[in-house]
């Protein structure tokens, strides 16, 4: 009877393996560094491009905010027609795009 449990310490004893283990060997500290580059990697992109959505997200809703007061003024009656259009345009030419 040929078993599984017979023939796999056979073939590795025949293939030069000695059935003691050796350690990790020398490469093992790349994996560890490769890890931790990933990492450093994705938290560096995600911190780039979230600083720079927060940037633009809080200069958007700064020109929004400005906008919507300006609108309650004129809606309340504290400025009239053209000076809500004046400063509307005014909102609109110095907010950054």
């Amino acid at each position: 009877m040929n078993s599984i449990a017979t023939t796999f310490p056979a073939a590795l004893t025949s293939a030069g393996y000695d059935g003691t283990w050796h350690g990790p060997g020398p490469w093992w500290p790349i994996f560890p560094l490769l890890w931790l580059l990933v990492v450093f990697s994705a938290i560096a992109l995600f911190g780039w491009f979230g600083r720079r959505r927060w940037r633009q997200m809080g200069a958007q809703s700064g020109r929004r905010a400005g906008e919507a007061r300006l609108a309650e003024r004129y809606a309340s009656g504290e400025i009239d027609e053209r000076e809500y259009e004046q400063r509307l345009a005014t909102l609109q030419r110095l907010s950054p795009q």
